[in-house]
């Protein structure tokens, strides 16, 4: 499905959009590098996480994160931006329709995280991290992401958005490599 998606976009020079799948995808990738860190340097637990009892994964990339989870980052970076209108000055209900979308969206994926906590399958330890005080989960959580989405599918040519896309990418290639040296990972 991930394949499709991206070859249908690509074959149809939806490069932008391919570009802000990738973006909200890298956003993610830099919020579980954090998280894996606070696990491995509190020797606790992770700020958020996937419980061993609800199934196997095809791949675990980094705790609470596997591949399942990541294609499912990239898809949504594209599908988000699918719903954008055209016109990014565009209003709607007199906000700018960028912001409008990204605060609809996070909330959605929040409201989504608190469901998948409340069912077990999604774990939270921290006292921070928890249904109890949303806003932190919408803040550092998926505002950033759908952000980054909008900001590289609106760059007015696809170099543009390649090169923040590759800041993104290299910055998450950073924090890895230095995470991952000091056995944070």
């Amino acid at each position: 499905i991930f394949i499709y998606i991206v070859a249908k976009e690509l074959s149809e020079k939806h490069y932008n959009i391919v570009l802000a799948g990738a973006a909200l995808w890298l956003v993610d990738i830099f919020n579980e590098l954090w998280n894996s860190m606070v696990c491995f340097i509190s020797h606790q637990a992770p700020v958020w996480g996937t419980p061993a009892h609800v199934g196997d994964t095809s791949f675990l990339i980094l705790i609470g994160y596997n591949i399942e989870i990541s294609f499912m980052f990239f898809i949504m970076g594209i599908a988000s931006c699918l719903m954008l209108p055209k016109d990014k000055k565009a209003k709607i209900l007199g906000i700018n329709n960028r912001v409008f979308f990204a605060v609809v969206m996070t909330t959605l994926a929040v409201c989504v995280e608190c469901f998948l906590n409340w069912c077990g399958i999604l774990t939270w330890e921290w006292a921070f991290w928890q249904r109890s005080c949303p806003w932190i989960l919408w803040i550092i959580g998926y505002l950033p992401f759908f952000s980054a989405a909008y900001y590289t599918y609106d760059r007015p040519t696809p170099k543009k958005a390649a090169t923040f896309v590759g800041a993104l990418a290299g910055l998450d290639l950073v924090v890895g490599l230095v995470a991952g040296f000091c056995g944070w990972l």
